[in-house]
């Protein structure tokens, strides 16, 4: 049955309405992703380098899993409300960690509720939420170092420009175009948002105050909503531009560029399109691992790629203003 949710909103309701870049949403909505059987439309590049190191590390049978199965719902601890517009993991992470025992195991509950069992993890982190939740801290660090982290400036650039777009439109059209064309279930309609829902209600007398609205790389097709007072209820959405965020950046002023890094750097950063280990780049270009890992390090010192453990390698990425220089832009 199709729900239809109407989220009234008051003039300090749309006073309170924000915009933030969270990288907890992004964690949970792509280990979701990745535990999905189906080639992906448009990440399967990146479920194709990620899940390897993902499996390898152990990470797709931890209580991260545990805490994302398929299905409607996931524990809300694992989204605290950005207080600003662009926390940082380890700020979400904090946040998480300092989650009261009585609502992390409420949550808890919930989430047997839609699953019908609960594992040994989910047992101990029920019995105490104070001693384990700093052991969900950790995996999700872990995870972040070996997934998202050395592809955060690309995805980063994909959200902020969601969000210039938005409050743009926001500026030139006034909030009813915003909410209109934000995503195809939602519409703006006699001062309340109506959300096309096939799950749960949302509506004004249970959500908190206010509304965040979060762009998302991961998070699929539809919007996801997160509820609990008297935080400002959570809208997640697709960002715009999420088809191209995978696609190989041009690399037009190659010859100009390694007159001035010289041919080896330049040709160290076109080959980090995708983030690479040192033992990597070393057979893929032909460049000694000691020439190769001297050369990351002048780069990363100048801003031009980053690293990022994964296990007991280093993966580098290419940072945007590498990408800039590339591409001439």
């Amino acid at each position: 049955m199709v729900l239809l949710a109407e989220l009234a909103f008051t003039a300090g309701d749309l006073a309170q309405t924000r915009f933030a870049v969270s990288p907890m949403w992004e964690v949970l909505t792509s280990v979701r992703l990745l535990r999905g059987g189906a080639a992906h439309p448009v990440h399967h590049r990146w479920v194709e380098q990620v899940r390897p190191r993902v499996r390898a590390a152990g990470l797709d049978r931890g209580v991260l899993a545990e805490l994302t199965p398929p299905g409607p719902y996931r524990p809300d601890f694992l989204n605290p409300a950005p207080a600003d517009p662009t926390p940082t993991l380890a700020v979400e992470l904090a946040e998480l960690v300092a989650t009261p025992a009585a609502r992390a195991r409420a949550d808890l509950d919930h989430l047997l509720h839609h699953q019908g069992a609960r594992g040994p993890r989910l047992r101990a982190l029920h019995a105490d939420p104070a001693a384990r939740l700093p052991r969900v801290a950790e995996e999700i660090g872990a995870y972040w170092e070996l997934a998202l982290a050395p592809y955060w400036a690309r995805i980063r650039a994909l959200l902020d420009a969601d969000i210039f777009h938005r409050a743009r439109q926001l500026a030139e059209h006034g909030a009813a175009r915003l909410f209109d064309e934000l995503h195809p279930s939602l519409s703006w309609e006699n001062n309340a948002l109506h959300l096309v829902r096939r799950q749960r209600t949302l509506y004004r007398p249970t959500a908190g105050s206010g509304l965040l609205l979060i762009p998302s790389a991961f998070v699929g097709p539809g919007v996801h909503t997160r509820v609990r007072p008297p935080e400002p209820p959570q809208l997640a959405y697709p960002a715009r531009g999420v088809g191209t965020l995978w696609e190989s950046r041009p690399t037009v002023r190659t010859d100009a560029l390694a007159a001035v890094l010289g041919r080896s750097r330049t040709l160290l950063l076109a080959e980090l399109d995708a983030p690479a280990s040192t033992t990597d780049l070393a057979h893929r270009t032909g460049i000694s691992p000691a020439g190769v890992s001297q050369h990351l390090t002048a780069l990363r010192d100048a801003g031009l790629v980053s690293a990022h453990r994964a296990g007991r390698s280093v993966l580098y990425a290419r940072t945007t203003t590498a990408d800039a220089l590339l591409a001439g832009r």
